[in-house]
Parts: structure tokens; C-alpha cells; sequence
């Protein structure tokens, strides 16, 4: 096939095809990247290997030392990434822009195992599986000096991993593993692309099993710059856990926005509450309390719910004004449909459950397409 393609096209002095794509996806990594690149080099000798680094928006000189060294190595590849950020969505834009058979992931923090890559290469080309992983809980594999609170945090994540998708992997978490490439791009439309547990998604997002090779190894301290673990991973975890068991059904933002409505209420009943004991009038303390909660559930939904589509600086004002509007609209659809149920000899409660589904949805559908619209 490639002789044929040579006869066709004109491609010059023809180079050994690609056998393995290393996605390394880095954000402040300058000090490691010099020991990682010779690092995987050695671990991949006699294997045609490729890194493809992952750039979020650096600030250290990241991307910078990366292109120098990428103009005396073409096996060095690297995508920046500007007004966006995610490891997932990061893996896999860098394990779709390569054409290599087998495309693999580290990280760029030198905490990973490199050694293991070329045991992942021949599981899957020599050994017909369709992917293969690290694991630290294995016979074999370690945490390394994890504190205890770390480890049972992660033990708890990888229990509520295996009950929530069924995932029969003893390391759901880990980040190191391999896969093939055509399986990855069946798969591509169906990933999430939510959070930092990639191979989670991977593995629950196909429909039938994938052929898994587990290989143990022990995860490293960190040597140079800083953890990115905070507590927006613990949300992004359980938003992506949440989207694989009911995303079919529910869309995972409609979740979102439910559960700051709730929240709203909250806040809505407090300051009404709150104005009420200060005697200052019943009309005044709902029309506070109702922009309050509308106000509030704006600016959660914008930093939680629409993450992804955030809005910034003055468009915050307008983005402000559409939801005021569209929340009203959706408060008439929600007295409306009450209204009709309740003359039409439904029971009260019936009557006010579906006025709020309707005025929800309407809320969660045209603040989607309006306030938080995708950007073109």
C-alpha cells in the first residue's frame, strides 16, 4: 500500500513509518521535559517512536524549549492550546492528530513509568489486545510515598469507579497506558472529554469490553514544578462518572443546572426570609429574593454549569441581562401550565411539579442556546 502511495505521489526520500505516538499533555513542565524526552527515547529503542506534546497555555517557557528541541527532532511534535484547558480533551487531541498504529499517554511530570511503553507496544501489536495500562495496585505496582489520606482517597475513587460503570481494571485512575489507534477513533465521538481520568472514559465509553493488558509499576515522586490536583478534579471526576452512567438519558449540563436551581432556592427562601423579619414588606422581599437566587444561579452556572463556554469581562453584563429575561419568560410558562393543571382537577402538588419542570427546562434550553451559547 505505502509502495503504491510512493508511485502515485511523489513524496522524496521516504522515511520508516511511525510505530508508537507518546501523548505527553503538559502544563508548566519546562524543568522536566529535557530528562522525559531522552527518558522514553531509551525505554522505545528499536521501535519508531513519535512524542506529541500538549501545551494548555504554559507560562514557564513550556511550548517555548519544546519547539527548539522539536527543530532538531522531527519525532518531537507539539500542539498549543490557548483559552482552553482539560488533560482529557487534551489526550485526546493529541492522540487523534497521529497516525501511528499505537498511540500512548504520560504525563509530562516524570511520575509515570516510561519503561512500561514498550510492553504496552507489543501487548497490542504482538499481543492483540486493545489497550494496556499501568497499574499501582497490582502485584508489583505501588502508590510510592502517597500519604495515607491521598491513597484512600484514591482507593474510594476507583471503588466508586468500578460500581458506577462496572470497569473491571484494578487501576481506573491511572494515567499511563496505551491504545490502538483505529480502536481510540471509533471510540473519539463518544468520549466526554470531562476531567483528568481519560482511560476511564475510554473504557466505559465502548460498547462491548475492550481487550485489556494490566502492567504494574510504581508511581514516582515529583521532581520538578507543581501538582495540578485540586478540588476541581474531585468535581470533574464525579461529573464525568455522572455523564457515563446517565448521560444517555439526561444530559450531564441539564444535571448542572438543576442542581444550582436548587442552590437558588435556597438562597431565594433565606433572603426572603431574612427581609421578612425586617418588616419590609412582603412584595419588596420576593422581588429581592428573586433576583438575588436569579443572580446567584448566573454567576454558578457560569463558573460550574458552562464552564467551557465562561463568559468574561462586559459580556457577564449582557449574559446577566438575557438570563434575567429568560428566567422570567420561564416563570410565566411555570405559572401557565400550573394554572391549567390545577383548573383542570390535577392535584396541587402535580399542578406546581410540572409548572417547575416546564419553566427548568426552558431555562436550561434557551440559557443554552442564548446566554451560554457556543461560540462559532
Amino acid at each position: 500500500m505505502q509502495q503504491a502511495l510512493h508511485r502515485q505521489f511523489d513524496f522524496g526520500v521516504a522515511l520508516s513509518p511511525i510505530d508508537i505516538c507518546v501523548v505527553v499533555p503538559v502544563l508548566n513542565e519546562r524543568d522536566n521535559i529535557a530528562e522525559l524526552i531522552p527518558r522514553i527515547g531509551a525505554a522505545l529503542i528499536g521501535v519508531e517512536w513519535e512524542i506529541m506534546f500538549v501545551d494548555d497555555g504554559s507560562t514557564d517557557g513550556t511550548p517555548e524549549l519544546i519547539s527548539q528541541i522539536a527543530v532538531q527532532d522531527r519525532r518531537i511534535r507539539l500542539i498549543r492550546r490557548f483559552n482552553r484547558r482539560g488533560l482529557s480533551s487534551a489526550v485526546i487531541e493529541g492522540m487523534l492528530a497521529s497516525t501511528a498504529p499505537v498511540v500512548a499517554v504520560i504525563d509530562g511530570d516524570l511520575q509515570h513509568d516510561e519503561s512500561l511503553l514498550p510492553h504496552f507496544y507489543r501487548a497490542i501489536m504482538e499481543g492483540g489486545h486493545d489497550i494496556a495500562t499501568g497499574t499501582r495496585y497490582a502485584e508489583g505496582g505501588s502508590t510510592g510515598d502517597w500519604t495515607r489520606s491521598r491513597l484512600r482517597i484514591s482507593q474510594a475513587a476507583t471503588r466508586l469507579a468500578t460500581f458506577l460503570t462496572g470497569s473491571k481494571m484494578s487501576d481506573p485512575m491511572s494515567g499511563l497506558f496505551a491504545i490502538r489507534h483505529d480502536r481510540l477513533v471509533e471510540l473519539a465521538p463518544q468520549l466526554s472529554g470531562i476531567g483528568y481520568k481519560i482511560l476511564l472514559d475510554i473504557m466505559s465509553s465502548a460498547p462491548t469490553p475492550l481487550k485489556l493488558s494490566e502492567h504494574p509499576y510504581v508511581f514516582r515522586a515529583r521532581q520538578h514544578g507543581e501538582s495540578k490536583l485540586d478540588s476541581m478534579v474531585v468535581l470533574h471526576y464525579l461529573e464525568m462518572l455522572i455523564e457515563k452512567r446517565v448521560g444517555r438519558w439526561v444530559p450531564i449540563k441539564f444535571i448542572k443546572f438543576g442542581i444550582v436551581g436548587a442552590l437558588g432556592l435556597i438562597v431565594h427562601m433565606t433572603i426572603l426570609s431574612l427581609l421578612l423579619k425586617l418588616n419590609l414588606g412582603f412584595g419588596f422581599a420576593q422581588v429581592t429574593a428573586v433576583f438575588s437566587a436569579m443572580t446567584f444561579n448566573f454567576l454558578l452556572n457560569n463558573s460550574f454549569t458552562y464552564r467551557d463556554r465562561r463568559l468574561k469581562g462586559l459580556r457577564i453584563f449582557g449574559g446577566l441581562l438575557s438570563f434575567y429575561i429568560i428566567c422570567g419568560l420561564g416563570a410565566v410558562a411555570n405559572v401557565g401550565v400550573g394554572e391549567w393543571l390545577f383548573e383542570n382537577s390535577y392535584r396541587w402538588w402535580l399542578a406546581g411539579l410540572a409548572g417547575a419542570a416546564v419553566g427548568s427546562v426552558w431555562n436550561y434550553a434557551m440559557g443554552s442556546i442564548f446566554t451560554w451559547r457556543k461560540a462559532n
